[in-house]
């Protein structure tokens, strides 16, 4: 009797071989992309609900719902001016099921202010794209005897007790603009951070603290609204939507130009064909006509491209603010 191979005698390991041949001539990685993604995935924002991060993270989280065919699920961790959503992302599997929503702050700020992370800003994360820019908008109380920046210098000279201006959090970018405006102007202001933009809006609009600097996405809406004064915007430019309103730089502070933004990242060692799968998703995103429209109105500058060039930008933001930190003597509370 002639024997049978033990191969085709064995239907399981027939169908492995099978599969072993597979991987072998398409790759794991092609394959892995033809099947991303098969659940559910969860987009870690690492502020409040409510601040412009949330704002945009939700806008994205919705599209690529549509886009990916899967739930992409926003999940709020505030806590630490973000460190905290951060520390969850670079700790979770690389597999394109964990994505986080950044804001420049717990990346090119953070670790330069505080002495350790549980989380590493260069090697933690894979860049996946830069979504936009949005600068700051200095906005007051309007309580505040102060209709320019020039007054307000001369408010907090003099102001006793000290001004108290909020921030969406320890080392975010609207923490290090108050820091770098007081270094500047030789003024004396006290810092009260908050989980968020939303919940420092709240005390600003109600007078438990004197001025801001905001997210413009957050901060215009209520300077519409006569709710805050607007004293300046801290681009190179002046916003269509408030062309009164000077730049730190034309209101007399040199060099003055801050800013946040926002991006998408996943823990580090994501699959490529994945990396470029999320990539294109997000430029085809930043293409949608409603979706132009929508970050356009809140001061944003849209920007999309490669997941190196979101590095490059990256690595020179992180040296700039890392250069102000020290020079405006910034340190964690």
């Amino acid at each position: 009797m002639v024997k049978t191979s033990s191969v085709y005698s064995n239907p399981s390991r027939y169908i492995w071989s099978l599969l072993l041949t597979l991987l072998l001539l398409c790759g794991v990685d092609k394959l892995w992309a033809q099947s991303f993604p098969t659940k559910p995935i969860r987009l870690v924002i690492p502020y409040a609900v409510g601040g412009s991060t949330d704002q945009t993270g939700r806008l994205l989280a919705k599209y690529l719902t549509q886009k990916l065919g899967q739930p992409v699920v926003p999940e709020n961790r505030a806590g630490a001016g973000g460190a905290l959503g951060h520390e969850v992302v670079a700790k979770s599997a690389p597999d394109g099921y964990t994505l986080l929503f950044s804001a420049a702050g717990p990346l090119t700020v953070t670790p330069h202010t505080y002495p350790r992370l549980n989380y590493d800003p260069i090697q933690g994360f894979d860049f996946i794209t830069l979504i936009a820019t949005q600068p700051l908008l200095l906005v007051v109380n309007p309580t505040l005897k102060a209709n320019s920046v020039a007054d307000l210098i001369r408010e907090a000279q003099s102001a006793n007790p000290k001004l108290t201006y909020g921030s969406f959090g320890n080392g975010s970018a609207a923490h290090l603009a108050g820091e770098w405006f007081k270094t500047v102007t030789q003024v004396d202001m006290v810092h009260i951070p908050y989980k968020g933009s939303g919940p420092a809006l709240v005390d600003l609009v109600g007078g438990q603290i004197n001025l801001m600097f905001d997210v413009f996405s957050t901060a215009a809406p209520l300077a519409k609204a006569g709710k805050l004064r607007p004293l300046a915007i801290t681009s190179a430019e002046r916003s269509p939507q408030f062309p009164e309103v000077p730049t730190m730089q034309q209101a007399g502070i040199k060099d003055f130009d801050a800013g946040t933004w926002f991006g998408l990242l996943a823990p580090s060692g994501l699959p490529p064909s994945v990396l470029n799968q999320l990539s294109v998703a997000v430029n085809d995103f930043l293409k949608d006509r409603e979706v132009r429209d929508i970050l356009s109105s809140q001061g944003a500058l849209l920007k999309g491209g490669s997941p190196n060039e979101f590095k490059q930008f990256f690595f020179s933001e992180y040296e700039k603010w890392g250069r102000i930190v020290r020079s405006a003597g910034v340190k964690a509370d």
